[in-house]
């Protein structure tokens, strides 16, 4: 299994080690570590089982997001599901989570239109990330997207190139790299679209034998 070659984001020091999941959910809360604390209406931190042995990584809550507080909930998330569906495994026993914890957008009138977290808001944010996989130690993680490749790998792994491929973390637990589901509802084409959405299912039927 390779490795990836570069740091990875996460800067989790296990000053709170002694914390569960859900004090480090309310924590987050009041996180100030980037700018986009001052964005969105609260931070979104991840939700599932957590003794889960798959833990999926995304990019950002999206709006629905943000107003339910949830992670995935959205269109892509709905999406989501109903491929987690098709591959057969079972969203309630898995752990889903995100890079950035809160909605990173930019105000258009009534709309608030999502806007891609840097590598510096991917990096500080990543302390949290780094906080849930030490406190569920998965036998898997999977990085949906590019944001989330970065914030677990950092530079040098492309989603184009590397999809679908086991790489080790810095916490030797294995990843699955494939794209965000989010891609799916961008693709205009309606063959292309089907395609990519059969490649995701099938990327996703590969955890199973880790559940």
């Amino acid at each position: 299994m390779p490795a990836a070659t570069r740091k990875p984001a996460p800067a989790f020091s296990g000053e709170h080690a002694s914390q569960s999941l859900v004090a480090m959910k309310q924590e987050a809360k009041h996180c100030q570590r980037c700018e986009i604390f001052r964005l969105g209406t609260r931070s979104v931190f991840g939700e599932g089982a957590v003794n889960a042995k798959v833990v999926f990584v995304g990019e950002q809550p999206g709006h629905q997001e943000d107003i339910e507080g949830r992670p995935f909930v959205g269109p892509a998330g709905k999406l989501f599901d109903a491929c987690l569906n098709e591959a057969g495994i079972d969203r309630s026993t898995c752990y889903v989570t995100n890079a950035v914890k809160r909605f990173k957008f930019e105000q258009r009138g009534k709309r608030r239109l999502h806007s891609k977290p840097n590598a510096g808001e991917i990096r500080r944010c990543a302390w949290w990330l780094g906080g849930e996989i030490d406190r569920i130690h998965p036998a898997l993680l999977v990085a949906l997207g590019a944001s989330a490749s970065f914030s677990l790998f950092g530079r040098g792994i492309k989603v184009t190139r590397d999809r679908g491929r086991l790489l080790e973390t810095p916490w030797g637990i294995p990843a699955l790299l494939t794209i965000h589901p989010s891609l799916l509802l961008r693709i205009r084409d309606r063959q292309e679209a089907e395609h990519q959405r059969r490649a995701f299912v099938s990327d996703l039927a590969r955890i199973k034998p880790y559940i």
